[in-house]
């Protein structure tokens, strides 16, 4: 099992690949294979049949995953990408905090 930096729910940006650039929220991570699907990035063209599922059927397009290493998070206070520190708070809690600014990028 890989250790992975993201969470669901945290911004990031793409730093390499075609989708370079990009910015989105975690939707889901997968530890065990080192990947996360970004909302608008790695977006795959499906021509899906008609089921019950899916009654009209037609083109989808859907997100693929993507590997963290390729993700940075951002910081909600600087709006910069920035890596990830981790801190003691002084009631014991282990919290995420942005390397360039210091602030506590964990979200409750």
């Amino acid at each position: 099992m890989a250790k992975v930096h993201v969470k669901k729910g945290d911004t990031v940006v793409v730093l390499s690949g075609k989708d370079k650039g990009k910015k989105g929220k975690v939707l889901k991570v997968m530890p065990k294979k080192g990947m996360a699907i970004v909302e608008g990035v790695n977006i795959a063209t499906k021509h899906q049949r008609p089921s019950p599922k899916v009654p009209q059927g037609g083109i989808i397009h859907k997100e693929l995953p993507i590997y963290t290493s390729k993700l940075m998070i951002v910081c909600n206070k600087c709006g910069s990408p920035t890596r990830i520190g981790h801190t003691f708070l002084a009631d014991g809690t282990k919290v995420r905090t942005c390397k360039k600014c210091g602030e506590v990028i964990d979200n409750k």
